[in-house]
């Protein structure tokens, strides 16, 4: 077994320190309920301290304005972690409880991938462009467009794939010339304190620039939202606590990044093979427990075939089982915390309420640890709390639709927007149906949108801009337009 990383430390300008007050909060394995570590219990204090370094370091040092170095150190940063991946792997198994088939893709591998593709991108970017001269009210004049780094940037991110949200948020931002203070969510400090220590140990980049913070309390987090040292929070998890991150970072007037939650719906044509559809639907709502915000988690069928969506679903959901996440074959691991375990089995309970019933699933699993059954729920149709509000959980609810445009009006009829999939035997059927979906990303027949140069995001309370892509290295830039005499 690989052994896991060196214990966590904070990393406050340039060092790996535990709290101020020496205080500390256990880390848990979630599939067998034993602690396998502690963390730093950051204070106010440490938060400060952070801030104050990452706003040095933007304001005076040169990691703004040169280019070369951060290419140089991220591209260390990005050796690092492919040199120390055994351990990070196996550190995220045991702190995160995700099976280790996904460390090949949204783990680790393609996050990883993510930060060698937004370097590269920083190394080409034109950051400076040329409108030519024009002559507004007269005045001939050349006419520049600057793109320049926001500056400082909280980053606060949750515990379902950490790795791939902390590097998606802070690769980005460093390649573009801001500094960071990253928090990561208390369930999973310790693969975002590792992330420090490797700059830490591995690279050039510059004190201050990068500061991970672990405190446990809302409280000292909610800071990062408004301090007016911190020109930027960059959120991603739930929509209720995006929307108080906006109400908090309103009177700074900050800029704001949130990616929220969703509620997907994974559509199935008239002439699909709804069968295919649904043992892939099923397949999908039981990775990593179902704990991925886009994840679809409503399968809509045609009416006459709702019987064979269901019992197909149900069956590949009893194949594949909950497993150990450290077992190969494991898809479905333990949710995060006996929290989360009790709020998904909440959900159980309001399913009966509403007169579902279920086809496999609907119990907690009764072992050490955080266990929930794969679920599929029949009986309900769009206007359930099961259809509308994300259980975050391996919970997958089947309705039935009248037709093409009955299908867009359920997927559509949801306070989220964030993805999807539509599937037909016409690819352009399903472009047309796919069209009218308002969603951030969309999967037609298959197709896969997960990619460092994708931009990913959502529609409505989805959230507000986008991640990976172009446009998510340029959340954090502004704009200087700058006219000299002609």
């Amino acid at each position: 077994m690989t052994a896991l990383p060196p214990p966590a430390l904070q990393l406050i300008d340039g060092k790996l320190v535990g709290a101020s007050d020496g205080a500390s909060y256990p880390i848990w394995n979630p599939a067998d309920g034993t602690e396998i570590g502690v963390a730093p219990d950051g204070t106010a204090a440490d938060l400060d301290a952070a801030i104050v370094a990452a706003r040095r370091a933007f304001d005076e040092s040169e990691w703004s304005t040169n280019r070369e170095l951060r290419v140089r150190c991220l591209r260390q940063l990005h050796a690092a972690l492919v040199e120390n991946a055994d351990a990070f792997k196996a550190l995220t198994t045991a702190e995160v409880g995700m099976p280790g088939f996904m460390m090949g893709a949204a783990g680790f591998d393609v996050p990883v991938d993510g930060l060698r593709w937004v370097t590269d991108l920083a190394e080409s970017y034109e950051f400076t462009s040329d409108l030519g001269v024009a002559s507004p009210m007269g005045i001939a004049s050349r006419r520049t467009v600057r793109r320049e780094p926001v500056g400082v940037v909280g980053a606060i991110t949750p515990w379902n794939v950490p790795t791939q949200i902390n590097l998606a948020k802070i690769g980005p931002a460093l390649a573009a010339g801001c500094t960071v203070v990253l928090k990561p969510a208390p369930d999973t400090p310790w693969v975002a304190a590792e992330l420090g220590r490797l700059v830490a140990e591995h690279t050039d980049i510059p004190a201050g620039v990068f500061n991970v913070v672990t405190p446990r309390s809302n409280e000292v987090a909610a800071l990062l939202s408004t301090d007016p040292r911190v020109d930027m929070v960059s959120f991603t998890g739930s929509t209720a606590v995006g929307k108080a991150i906006m109400a908090a970072a309103a009177p700074t007037l900050k800029k704001v990044f949130l990616e929220l939650g969703g509620k997907s719906a994974a559509i199935a044509l008239d002439d699909a093979d709804v069968g295919a559809v649904a043992g892939a639907t099923a397949f999908a709502a039981c990775i990593h427990a179902g704990q991925g915000c886009a994840i679809t988690t409503r399968l809509i069928v045609p009416r006459d075939r709702y019987d064979e969506a269901v019992e197909v679903a149900a069956a590949t959901m009893e194949s594949i089982g909950a497993k150990d996440p450290a077992d190969p074959g494991a898809i479905c691991g333990p949710v995060i915390s006996p929290v989360q375990r009790d709020r998904v089995a909440a959900y159980f309970d309001v399913a009966l309420a509403e007169g579902g019933r279920f086809a496999t699933g609907g119990q907690v699993i009764d072992q050490p640890g955080n266990w929930v059954a794969p679920t599929v729920v029949a009986g309900l149709d769009n206007s359930s709390r099961l259809a509308q509000e994300e259980i975050f959980g391996p919970v997958l609810v089947v309705i039935p639709h009248d037709g093409d445009d009955d299908a867009v009006r359920i997927a559509n009829d949801s306070a989220y927007g964030l993805s999807g999939s539509v599937d037909s035997a016409s690819l352009e059927r399903a472009r047309a149906v796919a069209a009218r979906i308002r969603t951030g990303t969309l999967a037609v027949n298959g197709g896969v949108w997960f990619s460092p140069d994708a931009p990913f995001g959502g529609y409505k309370q989805s959230g507000i801009g986008r991640e990976m892509g172009v446009a998510g290295f340029e959340e954090y830039l502004e704009t200087k337009t700058i006219a000299e005499p002609a």
